[in-house]
């Protein structure tokens, strides 16, 4: 017994020298020095999967030229199978997580267990970038304005139809927000695949929705739906002539999709500074702001310790909104 208490001891005393060493060398710059393994939450050609591999693509020039990443896409159930493999991971700065707002704010309150705790369980590195919401509608409802659409939801309770990518996404929780802010009541229509969701506005199968820029941009420009708002608090240069919902008369509705870079628990401060610094970088860089912008988002770059601080802060806003739009938990 004597024994094993020593070599327990031992050992320990062992892992946290190698830490302290590892922790060292790789802030002196020996990291990464082997492909990097980036487990993605969501399915691939998303906005999800999009964005973190331009950013990171740059982020890696900024780390050394040997700098590669390696992308497995983990999606399903809301992005928590893909999230809870990233906890799972050997903490050692080669295995790190693409997730986004739902993994890591929103299905903390919608699921009954998710598996792992988005607060406590990672290490938060940075987000990545936003996507805002936009109030669209088909070009058959007759609607222009936001206040026109406020005004015949109210009007009419249960008789407008709004669709989403699926319960608890941010699309289907903009339509909670937007009933809580004005005391409308409409009808939720979830999908599974966002291309049908598009199609069905423009034909004019489903009047609303709150999607994302990304979604709906290219059927806008071409005149085949409306956007009344951004539910922003500024408008979005890939849209300047829209409007925010502020200040189309509906303050407080702001909504937004958004995507971030996290590790397993217990991965060097070192390397997660490291990887922040890189990651901050590239999302300063003209041709990565130029390619958010062309797909409506805008770079969201934060330290570690704001993003820790905006995880929790969001945890506690979206939760708000699920228990008071009495979204049953899945």
């Amino acid at each position: 017994m004597t024994r094993h208490r020593i070599g327990r001891a031992t050992a320990i005393a062992v892992a946290s020298i190698s830490s302290v060493l590892s922790g060292a060398s790789f802030a002196q710059g020996t990291y990464p020095d082997k492909p990097i393994r980036v487990i993605n939450s969501f399915a691939a050609g998303t906005a999800s999967d999009i964005i973190p591999r331009f950013v990171l693509e740059k982020a890696g020039t900024f780390l050394g030229p040997n700098t590669s990443f390696v992308f497995e896409n983990v999606p399903g159930a809301g992005g928590n199978p893909g999230t809870a493999m990233v906890v799972r991971q050997d903490p050692d700065g080669y295995k790190i997580g693409a997730t986004a707002i739902g993994p890591m704010a929103i299905n903390k309150s919608l699921f009954k267990n998710l598996g792992y705790d988005p607060e406590t369980d990672l290490e938060p590195i940075t987000p990545t970038a936003q996507l805002s919401n936009v109030a669209t509608v088909s070009n058959k409802s007759g609607l222009t304005t936001l206040k026109q659409l406020v005004d015949f939801a109210k009007a009419n309770p249960d008789s407008l139809t709004y669709s989403s990518v699926g319960p608890g996404s941010s699309q289907h929780l903009a339509g909670v927000l937007f009933e809580q802010l004005t005391g409308a009541k409409m009808r939720h229509l979830p999908y599974r695949v966002t291309g049908q969701l598009v199609t069905d506005i423009v034909i004019g199968e489903v009047p609303l929705s709150f999607q994302n820029i990304t979604n709906v941009r290219e059927q806008f420009v071409g005149g085949n739906l409306k956007i009344l708002a951004i539910t922003a608090t500024q408008r979005h240069p890939s849209i300047p002539d829209v409007p925010t919902a502020a200040e189309a008369g509906l303050p407080g509705f702001v909504t937004s999709a958004w995507f971030c870079i996290v590790a397993p628990k217990g991965t060097p401060k070192p390397i997660v500074d490291r990887l922040n610094g890189a990651i901050v970088k590239a999302l300063s860089e003209p041709d990565i702001k130029k390619k958010l912008t062309d797909i409506g988002a805008e770079p969201m770059p934060m330290s570690t310790d704001q993003f820790r601080s905006f995880i929790s802060a969001e945890v506690v806003r979206w939760r708000e909104i699920v228990t008071k739009g009495n979204i049953p938990q899945l």
